[in-house]
């Protein structure tokens, strides 16, 4: 098992600067953002894409620095009805192509949610009441979500491409049960970027939805989740941006500043028990933290946990 980063943790760092980081804290590999809800401040899809040279340099760069592109990440919303919908289904369809040209197999993104009917806005259904909600639902389901993926996959599948799908709140996607709903009617070109803090902020727990998802998982993230006290006072349902996290009931959070190392342990042993022998790849997104000092601390956690395995 080896370890990488998402480079969008580094966005004040030119590419090389970037690579040579990750390098530096004795990391294998790089995810690239292409853009959807990534500013992409290392890989600039429209000077890549169908250009040869640029590829060449691009993966030269890469290699020159001992490490591997380990994902593209184009994570928005495809289904969103306004314009951003149209931006992200031809970032998704852009992201496919560049990763088919640069011999990079898998691509993560979210799976997408659409608004309710005749809506402006995505519509997060997550109850059965009001009696509404099962009938957009279901529409949501039937007539968005498994269309445009039944049409997405097998463009991945002619290049060869695995697609990461994040378990993300306000997607359709968003647990096991909603990731395997769509896998039956889809097929299993799509499997699971794992990222365990989703799920905790919801109240599952990761090494039972390891063992669920088995060999569904494609790719995983490295961030964590904190529970902060007020949670107990206002349960975990928090709609405050993730600036004010001290007023927050919880927060992501970088490894070492979440759960505890056992809890780390324990993850990647049931990555391990469950086949995945690849890359973990470091997504920060803790707001307390400098960058630098949050990926470092990151990438400790996870050297010790996979020294464990051994």
């Amino acid at each position: 098992m080896t370890i990488g980063l998402a480079s969008d943790g580094l966005p004040a760092l030119s590419l090389e600067q970037c690579l040579h980081r990750i390098a530096e804290l004795g990391l294998q590999a790089v995810e690239f953002g292409t853009g959807g809800w990534s500013a992409a401040p290392h890989l600039k899809i429209e000077k890549l894409l169908d250009d040869k040279p640029a590829q060449d340099r691009l993966r030269s760069l890469v290699r020159d620095h001992g490490l591997s592109i380990s994902a593209l990440n184009c994570s928005g919303n495809p289904l969103h009805p306004g314009e951003s919908g149209g931006r992200d289904r031809e970032t998704t369809l852009r992201t496919l192509a560049l990763a088919s040209q640069l011999g990079v197999e898998r691509v993560v993104m979210m799976s997408g949610l659409p608004a309710a009917p005749g809506d402006q806005y995505p519509n997060w259904i997550t109850s059965s009441w009001p009696p509404e909600t099962e009938v957009i639902l279901e529409w949501q389901w039937k007539e968005r979500l498994i269309p445009y993926w039944r049409q997405l996959a097998p463009i991945a599948e002619a290049k060869g491409l695995r697609l990461c799908l994040e378990q993300h709140g306000r997607q359709c996607v968003y647990n096991a049960e909603t990731f395997f709903r769509l896998r039956d009617a889809v097929g299993p070109r799509i499997g699971v970027n794992f990222d365990p803090s989703h799920l905790l902020w919801m109240g599952g727990d990761p090494v039972q939805a390891i063992q669920a998802l088995g060999e569904c998982i494609f790719h995983v993230h490295g961030k964590d989740t904190r529970i902060e006290p007020g949670s107990a006072i206002n349960g975990l349902l928090d709609a405050k941006p993730a600036a004010l996290f001290q007023l927050r009931s919880w927060n992501f959070a970088s490894l070492g500043h979440g759960r505890s190392f056992g809890s780390w342990q324990r993850i990647v042993a049931a990555l391990k028990r469950a086949g995945y022998d690849d890359v973990i790849s470091i997504e920060n997104e803790d707001h307390q933290l400098q960058a630098d000092e949050a990926i470092r601390t990151s990438a400790e956690v996870l050297k010790l946990a996979i020294a464990d395995l051994k």
